[in-house]
């Protein structure tokens, strides 16, 4: 005869085996358009601004690594602004499968993991044209050699989440939907001391990037809804 104690123990894993099913995502989306890929759309010259590719940014990858197996792809680059030299630093991760190892590559992570010391990190709301904002974060990083200013945001399918906890809580509600979303980090930097100057640069940089993409391709970077709104003006 079965113990009723057992008969409990069973029927709490059947529970908990039956939830675990019900959680498992059955399909996935995506905001990046067929066949597109980052490098395509994030533009190389904007202005009077240029650009170089860059492979050895602060990042957690090697080709063998877990990060080049979550993202499908990343776009290492630095920008100079040809009139005054002011450099921009940008590293943009895409992955069409976003699983619990996405937020190991924050730069609250990635930063200390080579050196770096992360002295400030703060929610910041950064402006585009037409009244568009972004939910991202500002982090002040250092190390025995620099200083250096980040300014970043992550895409978690149409949501913007600013902390872990609140990516781990977007990851459930999608689960808990049934779909896996993409993902994607969008990260840009300046080196030096001066970390208003640093954010001031970025803030005027990032809005003028993502109005050189294309209308139909800023979707990947800010959301559906706004670069709807974004639209209008082009």
């Amino acid at each position: 005869m079965i113990a009723r104690r057992d008969f409990l123990i069973g029927g709490a894993c059947c529970l908990v085996s039956g939830a675990a099913y019900a959680l498992k995502p059955r399909r996935q989306t995506t905001l990046m358009g067929d066949g597109k890929k980052l490098n395509d759309i994030l533009p190389r010259t904007l202005e009077n601004w240029s650009s170089r590719d860059v492979s050895d940014l602060v990042a957690p990858e090697t080709p063998d690594s877990l990060a080049a197996r979550l993202y499908g792809e990343t776009v290492g680059r630095i920008y100079r602004q040809q009139t005054t030299g002011d450099e921009v630093i940008m590293l943009t991760a895409h992955g069409d499968v976003e699983n619990n190892e996405l937020q190991l590559h924050r730069p609250e992570v990635c930063y200390p993991a080579f050196g770096f010391a992360i002295i400030e990190s703060t929610p910041l709301t950064l402006q585009l044209p037409s009244s568009v904002t972004v939910p991202c974060r500002r982090l002040v990083a250092t190390s025995r050699e620099r200083q250096e200013t980040i300014l970043y945001w992550t895409r978690l399918g149409e949501t913007f989440p600013t902390t872990v906890a609140e990516q781990r809580m977007e990851r459930l509600r999608t689960a808990m939907h049934g779909y896996t979303p993409d993902g994607l980090l969008a990260r840009f930097s300046v080196i030096g001391s001066d970390k208003v100057r640093s954010l001031a640069i970025m803030e005027r940089f990032v809005p003028r990037l993502v109005m050189h993409v294309a209308a139909s391709q800023r979707r990947a970077l800010i959301g559906t809804e706004r670069a709807s709104r974004l639209m209008e003006l082009t």
